[in-house]
């Protein structure tokens, strides 16, 4: 018994010696939430570059970490097929990227879409212009919400079209 007695009193003095700042249980929630939006913010960080460095894009000015926190970004190939879009999207209207890849932004659109709006964007697309729409989407549940698209054409390196980037958030 006598040896069980100075196991606990070690275990004690180790425990006791040991320079641990304890957080109240409460904040790991929000520890938790914000290293998974780090994580996920690194993640399309890292697949962003990967898609740029593949596609020989010229070098600007992206400004992601921001964009990533505030904005969901949409990315598509010059076909407009859906290659890439930031883990926020399921935020902003339920869908997650494995259910847009390879589908056109059109798929957001609805009956109550504007028919103006959309043609404007097509052609500023077709004309290689950046540009700025506010549009009514529909999120996977049927309902809709107003999405504010700030749309850029991206060139590789010899001047060649080869994405679209969307900057978009609920309006």
């Amino acid at each position: 018994m006598n040896t069980l007695i100075q196991y606990e009193e070690a275990i004690a003095k180790y425990y006791r010696d040991l320079n641990i700042k304890a957080l109240p249980i409460i904040a790991w929630d929000f520890y938790h939430e914000f290293l998974e939006k780090k994580n996920s913010i690194l993640l399309d960080l890292n697949k962003f570059k990967n898609i740029a460095e593949k596609n020989k894009w010229e070098k600007e000015n992206w400004d992601l970490d921001q964009r990533l926190k505030e904005e969901v970004i949409v990315l598509t190939d010059a076909k407009l097929e859906i290659v890439f879009v930031s883990h926020n999207m399921i935020k902003m209207n339920g869908y997650k990227e494995s259910e847009v890849l390879g589908k056109s932004p059109k798929f957001f659109h609805g009956l109550e879409t504007c028919q103006q709006t959309s043609r404007e964007i097509r052609e500023a697309i077709q004309n290689q212009l950046p540009f700025e729409k506010t549009v009514i989407n529909y999120k996977k549940t049927g309902e809709t919400y107003l999405c504010l698209i700030k749309g850029y054409p991206i060139f590789n390196i010899k001047g060649k079209l080869t994405h679209f980037i969307a900057y978009e958030k609920a309006a």
